[in-house]
């Protein structure tokens, strides 16, 4: 453990953060297994109403520092490719 007070700080803000970050994830995470859940069913409008939610969860997270632009690119890249092969 930490003696210095900065050091105790910054332990509790790095935590803090990590939390933060961790709930991001998994709200990214969760909308985009819905969109791969609606593709699964073969339901066009219901994967497009997903994707456009994964794509605004995954722009905020990725405006918030938890992922770099480049990962969140071709996650919605890989993503909208998906939707879009549906017949």
């Amino acid at each position: 453990m930490a003696n210095i007070k900065s050091a105790k700080k910054r332990i509790e803000v790095s935590e803090r953060n990590a939390e933060r970050n961790k709930a991001i994830r998994s709200g990214v995470k969760t909308a985009v297994k819905k969109v791969y859940a609606a593709i699964d069913a073969n339901d066009k409008e219901a994967a497009k109403a997903a994707l456009t939610n994964a794509i605004s969860v995954i722009d905020k997270a990725t405006t918030k520092g938890v992922y770099h632009k480049n990962y969140a690119s071709r996650k919605v890249s890989r993503l909208t490719l998906a939707v879009n092969k549906l017949n």
